[in-house]
């Protein structure tokens, strides 16, 4: 790794941001449920036809009617996230070899705060970092956008998801997979048969299945996170096609080497260290908030 490579500014090629993407699908239950694809840096146009009628049956020379369709545009833009650290300036004497090594480790811990992120800022529409909400990530979440509730029965935690799937089926929508809290799957995992055994022993012990009765599921604590009342304890929809996600190509990775590049107060040069940076740019929409249903507790 030359000193060129090291240099500020430098992007990572595309085989590292490909590892890195797929680190995240390991880590993000959006990114488990959704398909992803590429965004540009100025955002896309994503089109849903939503078609009013059905098909008509045309006889021989007969008339053909209006079906009607309605278009509605959902834009999705990239929002630029970071994560910065500072390290002892030995890096940049250490063997090529090292330096890789400690370049593959600074991107595995990025890969698995994106993906953490993007949870979090899709679901709640808060910076992870501080915990508020943001203005830029606006209404553009879970939180807000999907208003279809139901509330969660810690007895009966089954029944709560079968209420949400009615209200989802309801609508003529279709359902792809649910990411679960550990206070529901925990729930679940209690529930008994007729004959007093378990109805989910898939659940047994913090098990984490990919599927509960035929339905792709995720287990993940970012489903309430930072959340007070109410707080969610599952999310149940058609993550497949009516919620996008996408990332820019471009992963901007910086050695920084003077300066004060986090605002700590502290000169890179005087303490000896140097501030490793990572970027990325990270887009998502909600297409249809009717496709999805929160399942929320109340009362802490």
């Amino acid at each position: 790794m030359s000193e060129a490579q090291l240099s500020k500014g430098n992007l990572f090629d595309p085989e590292l941001v490909t590892k890195v993407i797929n680190k995240v699908k390991g880590h993000s239950s959006i990114a488990k449920l959704c398909p992803q694809k590429p965004i540009p840096f100025n955002g896309q146009k994503e089109f849903i036809f939503d078609f009013d009628s059905d098909i008509d049956i045309v006889a021989e020379n007969g008339k053909k009617t209006h079906g009607g369709v309605s278009l509605e545009p959902v834009t999705i833009v990239p929002l630029k996230v970071e994560y910065g650290a500072r390290v002892s300036d030995e890096f940049l004497h250490a063997s090529e070899e090292a330096k890789v090594d400690m370049l593959t480790d600074f991107v595995e811990g990025f890969s698995k705060k994106l993906a953490r992120g993007l949870d979090i800022m899709s679901i709640h529409g808060i910076n992870p970092r501080t915990k508020q909400a943001s203005t830029i990530i606006g209404d553009n979440c879970f939180d807000k956008k999907v208003t279809q509730t139901v509330p969660f029965k810690d007895t009966n935690p089954d029944e709560s998801m079968e209420d949400a799937v009615g209200m989802i089926d309801g609508s003529e929508r279709d359902i792809t997979g649910a990411i679960l809290d550990p206070i529901f799957t925990t729930a679940l995992s209690k529930m008994k048969n007729a004959e007093g055994g378990k109805l989910y022993p898939e659940l047994a012990w913090g098990g984490v299945p990919e599927a509960i009765n035929g339905l792709t599921v995720d287990k993940n604590r970012t489903v309430s996170y930072s959340q007070t009342d109410p707080k969610n304890t599952a999310i149940v929809g058609d993550f497949e096609t009516m919620f996008k996600w996408g990332y820019a190509k471009e992963v901007p990775m910086e050695i920084i080497k003077y300066g004060d590049p986090d605002n700590s107060g502290r000169d890179l040069k005087g303490y000896n260290q140097i501030y490793i940076r990572c970027e990325a740019y990270i887009g998502w929409g909600i297409m249809d908030a009717a496709s999805f249903a929160r399942i929320v507790k109340t009362g802490g």
